[in-house]
């Protein structure tokens, strides 16, 4: 065991600065004073007055320095030297910020400190310098400050032991509710919510009047938050006040206007501590980025306090659906997570709202009472002096000839105390009484004014007597708060937040989704495309670079899932409103901008309203394949694999549909083949599977296209723009891997089958062509012929071009 050092060596290290301790002792005993220092007297506000200790010296400071309400402004520079030369042993920085926050309209819901000058803005502006700005007090701060030279609260020495602060100020206000609190301590935080002056000076009268109160009966009072800024807060709120913990939802304020001609969102109130100008941007980008969509102008209108953000929308757009996208993608809803602790008798506590109010109460009856006996003490003694006086004026002679006999003061006033039975204050008082008040006027006032004092001590020494006139008082004076600074709510309490889902965030309507052989795509309103006779030149659909063509044409809701099959067999998702609105006469985007494409090119695209039923698939070779859609109904960014064709790409995905128990297949050939066959006999397969045979071809030939027999008439339609329905009673019923039979008779005429589709006699069909073309058409112009017949020709062709895809638009759903 190491020997003790002598206590000359221990004398010699202390000397030195050295500290005989363990190491992890000392740590510990020097984290937790610092822990202490940072939750007592810097971070967490007091129960008692609602205030920090910066916040408290700030305001002594300035009632100190007779910065009144009522007095003129001085530099705030002056202010901030006194508070940390004489009370707040800190940076400057720090007390002129806790200033200006104390000033700033839009940070505390009722402002304590009057600052002339900039005192910083709602965008994050921040203030002038210390000696540009100048301030004084708030006439609602009075009330934190009133009765303090009353020997209310206590007062203790400052840092450097040269004088006096305030350990508390007598907080008439119940500044805590009002303003609320933030701050970070060691291991703790409070994030306390402003509220109304009215309301909770209604709660606390209800708490004294009925002290069996419950939280359920106060939120009936107080109903929630009220924050500076407005706005809109949801939450559980009886909950929040029985736990003094919860999770708030803030909402800015928007309103719809039309200008010029066009309907605009006016955002007029923000969410609490919110940056007006990042929000701004953060609008902005989300706009550029086409996440907030159809917004054609974005400006800042704001000035004077008052908030006005306009965000103009394009022509004919549904408000909602972008008013939802600002509250699902912006700050203009937030989350206000809400821990009502404060420091409790200079202990850290969670408080609930009932809590909250008796402590407060408690708190004034001690202000009341020990006012009370400082009024009792100060009229005890003047009625004293009073009484003395009242002796000396009914024996006025007798006094002046004993004090002119009287060799000096000291004789004169022990002659006093014996001659008239005085007592020594009284005595004194006689003494320093001038000649001008032993008139027969002055006499009158001194009887009086002790009346009046014998009243007021009779007063006092009853409240002193009696809690309930102490109650009676503070009722009286939170009535008072009310009337002169109470005001309405600025923000609106709701009980209930609707969850905005990805419906609520686009219009639902019907749009066309194109698709061309190069990757390109685009969505468009259905009505966009004008229906027109049989052989017609048709609208050009794209601007197309050289070679590409229109692909596919997908009719949808813009709430729709868009499933996205590659050629190597994999899938990935989309909502049919990420598709870029494009013009006719516009490319549109590129599909590897949108998806994650690897050497591989979209071969078919369908649209999904839920996943239920089943997907069937078939390849090029004539594989087919039956999977449940809700083995997809999982996006995933990266996409998944539906289908496992060779790893040699021998084969490649053609066509992809929905399919129900019981319904019927086509498959197609290009040499003009089909076969027609139950979808029910290929059996339920998973993602990982091939498939079966579907049909069984010719070397040269290949699957075309895939059809479901749900409709009256198939139609085909080849290179050459022939084309011609058929009615789907004349394909054979086989079984699956079977040859088919004669779809259509193709020739050098005709050219090779593009594809099919299932059509009913009043359907409408849009067909492209290789250059871009697109021509809408009635069924009613084409006949049903038999299934050997070449067809007629449905679209004039221009030399070099050829038709590339056909898609079926029901009028029906027009």
């Amino acid at each position: 065991m190491t020997p003790k050092k002598s206590d000359e060596s221990e004398l010699k290290d202390m000397e030195k600065g050295v500290v005989n301790s363990e190491v992890s002792v000392e740590m510990k005993k020097s984290y937790l004073d610092y822990a202490m220092s940072v939750i007592v007297s810097r971070a967490l506000p007091a129960i008692e007055d609602g205030l920090k200790p910066v916040q408290r010296r700030i305001l002594y400071a300035m009632n100190a320095m007779g910065l009144k309400p009522n007095t003129a402004t001085k530099k705030s520079a002056r202010l901030v030297g006194d508070v940390i030369g004489k009370y707040h042993p800190h940076g400057d920085v720090a007390v002129y910020d806790a200033m200006v926050r104390m000033a700033q309209d839009f940070s505390l819901r009722y402002p304590l400190v009057f600052g002339q000058g900039n005192f910083g803005s709602i965008d994050g502006d921040p203030p002038a310098a210390m000696r540009y700005t100048e301030t004084k007090l708030m006439p609602i701060s009075s009330e934190l400050l009133e009765d303090i030279d009353k020997e209310t609260v206590r007062f203790i020495s400052n840092y450097d032991n040269s004088m006096k602060e305030p350990e508390l100020l007598p907080g008439k206000l119940p500044l805590l509710m009002l303003n609320g609190a933030t701050g970070i301590a060691v291991g703790m935080a409070t994030n306390i919510p402003p509220h109304n002056l009215s309301e909770v000076c209604d709660a606390i009268i209800a708490t004294i009047q009925k002290p069996k109160i419950n939280i359920e009966q106060l939120s009936q009072i107080i109903t929630g938050p009220d924050f500076p800024t407005g706005g809109t807060v949801f939450g559980d709120m009886v909950e929040l006040y029985k736990t003094g913990k919860g999770k708030l939802i803030t909402r800015g304020k928007i309103i719809t206007e039309n200008i010029k001609k066009k309907e605009a969102i006016v955002i007029t109130e923000i969410p609490y501590m919110l940056n007006k100008s990042l929000l701004v941007q953060q609008i902005a980008d989300l706009v550029s980025n086409k996440k907030i969509r159809d917004v054609s102008d974005l400006r800042d209108e704001s000035s004077k306090g008052k908030i006005r953000i306009v965000i103009e929308l394009k022509k004919d757009t549904d408000p909602k659906f972008v008013i939802n996208s600002l509250y699902k993608y912006t700050r203009l809803q937030d989350s206000f997570n809400v821990n009502f602790l404060a420091l409790v008798n200079g202990q850290p506590r969670i408080l609930d709202l009932k809590q909250v109010i008796d402590e407060y109460i408690k708190y004034r009856k001690t202000m009341v009472t020990n006012r009370t006996k400082y009024e009792l003490k100060k009229a005890k003694e003047r009625q004293e002096i009073v009484e003395g006086l009242i002796i000396a004026l009914k024996n006025i002679d007798e006094i002046i000839k004993l004090i002119k006999k009287s060799k000096n003061a000291s004789e004169a006033l022990e002659s006093l105390i014996k001659s008239f039975k005085l007592t020594r204050k009284q005595a004194q008082a006689v003494l320093d009484t001038k000649l001008q008040q032993l008139t027969s006027l002055e006499a009158d006032k001194l009887n009086k004014e002790f009346k009046l004092l014998k009243e007021k001590i009779s007063e006092y020494e009853k409240i002193l007597a009696d809690i309930r006139e102490v109650l009676k008082i503070i009722i009286k004076e939170v009535r008072e708060l009310k009337n002169k600074y109470g005001d309405s709510r600025r923000t609106q309490v709701m009980k209930r937040l609707f969850s905005i889902s990805e419906k609520d965030l686009v219009q639902e309507k019907e749009v066309v989704v194109t698709i061309t052989e190069k990757g390109y795509c685009k969505r468009m309103d259905v009505q966009t495309y004008k229906e027109q006779r049989r052989g017609g030149k048709g609208h050009i659909g794209s601007n197309l670079a050289t070679g590409d063509f229109v692909k596919q044409l997908i009719t949808c809701s813009t709430h729709d899932y868009l499933m996205f099959f590659t050629t190597r067999g994999r899938v990935l998702w989309l909502k049919a409103y990420d598709i870029p609105s494009a013009e006719r006469y516009s490319k549109g985007k590129a599909i590897i901008n949108l998806l994650n494409l690897k050497d591989e090119r979209i071969t078919k695209v369908i649209s999904v309203k839920e996943f239920e039923n089943y997907l069937f698939m078939a390849t090029q070779k004539g594989f087919v394949k039956r999977i449940a859609l809700e083995s997809f109904s999982k996006p995933r960014a990266s996409g998944i694999k539906a289908i496992n064709l060779p790893q040699d790409n021998s084969d490649f995905l053609i066509g992809v549909e929905v399919v129900k128990k019981g319904q019927e297949i086509l498959l197609a050939t290009k040499k003009g083949k089909a076969i027609r066959f139950d979808s029910d006999s290929v059996r339920e397969m998973g993602r990982v599977s091939y498939g079966v045979t579907g049909i069984k071809m010719d070397k040269n030939d290949e699957v075309v296209s895939l059809e479901i027999l749900n409709t009256e008439a198939i139609l085909t339609i080849t290179e050459k723009g022939y084309g011609k329905r058929t009615s789907v009673k004349d394909y054979r019923k086989t079984a699956r891997a079977g040859k088919g039979v004669i779809n259509v008779k193709t020739s050098e005429k005709t050219g090779n089958v593009v594809t099919t589709i299932s059509v009913n006699d009043n359907d409408s069909i849009i067909i492209t062509t290789a250059k871009g073309i697109v021509i809408r058409t009635s069924l009613k112009n084409i006949r049903i012929m038999g299934r050997a017949a070449q067809g007629v020709r449905i679209v004039k062709l221009a030399s070099g071009d050829k038709v590339t895809d056909l898609i079926n638009v029901e009028n029906s759903g027009e």
